[in-house]
This record gives C-alpha cells, sequence and structure tokens, in this order.
C-alpha cells in the first residue's frame, strides 16, 4: 500500500521543505485538499491552484500530484488546476452533476480523473463509473469536519470497490487505484491494506511534531508488514 501525505497538516511557512523532506523519504506521490470554503461542512478554505503549481515547481516532474476537489463548481474549474500542473483530479460524487461528461474532459485534458465520495454515500453511486475511472477514493471521515475519528463502517464499502475493481482488471478492464482518506495512522494502516487499499492518504499520522516524516513512514510501514 502506497502512502500520500495531505499537505494540510503542514507548515506552509515551510512548505517546499516539507514536501523536500516527504520526497527525500521516498513518498512519490503527494495529495492536495482543496476547500472553497462553502461546500464542505466547515466552510474551511484552504488553498488553490498557486499554491499547486509552487509545489509541482518545487517537486519537479516526476512526483506525482493530485488534487481533492471539495469544491462546488468542479465541473467549471478543473482546468485551473490542471494548468496548476497535476496529474489527477478528484471530484466528489455528491457536488457533481454530469460525472461521465467530466471524466472525459479531463481525460480529453491529458489527466487522469478521480471520483470520492462520502461516508455516507453509497458505492452504487459510483460503481457503474468504475471502467472509465482512474482512481475512486473512500473518504473515512466527513471532510471538512475536524476532530474525527476514523470510520471502520466504510469496510464493506471499501471491500465492494475492491471486488469490483478486481473484477475489472480481471476482464482486462482499466486498473482502477483505490484510496482512503481519514484518520490513517500506523495503528490502523495494515487493517485498510488488508481491505484492499492501493493507496492511503495520510496527514498528522506523517506530517506532526513527534517525528520526521521518515520516521513516521517507517512506523507505518512497519505496522504493514506485522
Amino acid at each position: 500500500m502506497e502512502i500520500s501525505p495531505s499537505i494540510l497538516t503542514a507548515n506552509f511557512c515551510r512548505l517546499g521543505e516539507t514536501l523536500g523532506e516527504a520526497s527525500a523519504a521516498g513518498i512519490n506521490w503527494f495529495h492536495m485538499d482543496v476547500m472553497d470554503g462553502n461546500w464542505v461542512v466547515n466552510r474551511t478554505i484552504t488553498f488553490g491552484p498557486a499554491l499547486i503549481r509552487s509545489a509541482r515547481e518545487h517537486l519537479g516532474t516526476k512526483a506525482f500530484i493530485d488534487c481533492h476537489l471539495m469544491i462546488t463548481n468542479a465541473e467549471e474549474a478543473w482546468d485551473q488546476y490542471v494548468d496548476a500542473g497535476v496529474d489527477m483530479v478528484i471530484a466528489h460524487i455528491e457536488a457533481v452533476d454530469d460525472f461521465p461528461a467530466l471524466i472525459s474532459d479531463l481525460h480529453g485534458a491529458g489527466v487522469q480523473a478521480g471520483c470520492v465520495l462520502n461516508p455516507s454515500t453509497l458505492a452504487e453511486e459510483v460503481l457503474p463509473l468504475l471502467p472509465d475511472l482512474d482512481l475512486v477514493l473512500v473518504m473515512s471521515v466527513v471532510p471538512g469536519k475536524g476532530g474525527q475519528q476514523f470510520m471502520p463502517e466504510i469496510e464493506g464499502k471499501v471491500r465492494a470497490f475492491r471486488a469490483a475493481i478486481d473484477s475489472q482488471i480481471a476482464l482486462g478492464g482499466r486498473a482502477t487505484k483505490l484510496m482512503i482518506d481519514g484518520g490513517i495512522k500506523d495503528h490502523n494502516a495494515s487493517m485498510v491494506a488488508q481491505w484492499g487499499i492501493d493507496i492511503a492518504v495520510v496527514g498528522s499520522g506523517l506530517i506532526n511534531e513527534r517525528g520526521t516524516i521518515a520516521e513516521n513512514l517507517d512506523a507505518i510501514r512497519t505496522a504493514l508488514k506485522t
């Protein structure tokens, strides 16, 4: 299971240093959480294309950058993030009116398309899109709501996506990636890996004052071996 840092827990005054530290630790996939102050429940504003462009310039072309758009107008604004240098745009099924059209637009622009669903959203709303999706992100917390614990009740949903993706691959279809985000730490990383997760987004479990990113990443990787 690959680990991707969410930069929201970083000190933005030292963001370049944090990105460099993560890259030096062997991390290649970076997760950018974009909130517009409207769609998420706590009305938080995080950052936009300008910061992502700076991250891309700092990391270079070899790093993989996705942006998780927790915004109301992803269908109109996605091209700003593509121009900023992201490799993948992940949008919420709950916030997009015509998701097949968005997927087509993203692929036409030469970037990957991801779909994310909230803990309360049924897998059945996304499963029909799997043949064209590069990634499905299952939220294990409610986006924008602070102080939440990991929601283990999403296990069934994750396993449903894993089975559907494996079946799709077996039939020669797209190797859609399965990602999880929210409350992932070293103590539950092994569990979600066993569910079939390909990429785990980790925020405070990776970027914190208790240890370096390399040390925290090593703790997670050690846990994955148990």
